[in-house]
């Protein structure tokens, strides 16, 4: 006696098709990203598309909220990797409803609504808060250190750049005497173009005049913090002005030796990793609520340490 199986036809048509809404169990999470962003503000996001006409029409803005809010939620933030959920996934392709937008149109529109993404995590916060799902009793605060894109190897550290500076104008000077001589004498020397050479040279040192002033405008800042001031005689001095104590290790605003700047992203600091080593990175901050596990905050700061 042949096998019975349950019916099997892939080829088989819908004579009604099934609605998107019934594609996922009930409770999923897709339906609540759907249910709350559609009470949500969004006129922000609709004020950057008025006067638009018929032709060239942007794809709707509660979609592309939803579908980045929903890659956000599920660990899918690489625009590309949306664009194939789009087609792949059914939580996807009910937020969407039939509409494809490519990767590049996602990655613009969140590029364009950076702002808009920020103050809509308040709205989401304050949904929370009024559903009774955050209470805001304990707050767990964490921080994990972000790649930067920049190489710990573009940084450049204060007593380094003091010495490549001066190196630097010697060969400026060296290269423009020889310039000099070089107009004196009428001579040719295809196999070094000087004032390329020269161009070079003062377009690094620039560069590095520039991040030895960034650094101690930033030691300025931070010594001011702590009550020091630009004309004291490095003695700390107590509420009434008095000296006390020994004396501070640095002139006002003058950098460590040690203190680095980088090239390729001025507001990265070298961090180290939580595996060893150290790079280029940022400390990505997040506060949880402690009952319902909800991130109540989220800020990206360039201070190593967690504490305060």
């Amino acid at each position: 006696m042949p096998t019975s199986y349950r019916p099997y036809e892939p080829d088989q048509v819908m004579l009604l098709p099934a609605a998107p809404q019934d594609w996922l169990p009930p409770g999923h999470l897709a339906y609540f990203i759907h249910d709350t962003i559609d009470t949500l503000d969004l006129s922000a996001f609709y004020a950057r598309y008025e006067g638009g006409g018929p032709r060239n029409q942007p794809f709707h803005p509660a979609m592309m909220v939803k579908i980045l809010v929903y890659g956000y939620a599920t660990g899918v933030f690489s625009s590309r990797r949306i664009e194939r959920r789009l087609h792949e996934d059914l939580a996807f392709r009910m937020l969407a409803a039939g509409n494809f937008p490519k990767h590049r149109t996602i990655r613009d529109f969140r590029a364009l609504h950076l702002k808009e993404f920020s103050d809509l995590f308040v709205q989401v916060v304050r949904l929370a808060r009024e559903m009774g799902l955050v209470k805001l009793g304990t707050v767990a605060i964490d921080g994990t250190k972000v790649k930067a894109n920049a190489s710990r190897h573009k940084a450049m550290s204060y007593a380094r750049m003091q010495q490549t500076e001066a190196e630097l104008k010697r060969q400026i000077d060296a290269l423009l005497a020889r310039a000099k001589a070089t107009d004196e004498a009428e001579a040719q020397e295809p196999e070094l173009d000087i004032p390329a050479e020269i161009e070079r040279r003062e377009a690094r040192l620039d560069a590095i005049r520039q991040a030895r002033q960034r650094l101690e405008q930033r030691q300025r800042e931070a010594d001011e913090q702590r009550g020091r001031s630009d004309d004291d005689d490095r003695r700390p001095r107590g509420p009434d002005g008095t000296p006390r104590g020994g004396r501070y290790k640095r002139e006002f605003g003058v950098p460590e030796d040690k203190a680095q700047e980088n090239f390729t992203d001025p507001d990265s600091r070298i961090m180290k990793r939580a595996g060893g080593g150290f790079d280029a990175a940022y400390n990505a901050q997040t506060a949880v609520d402690d009952t319902a596990h909800i991130i109540v905050a989220a800020e990206l700061d360039n201070t190593a340490p967690d504490a305060n």
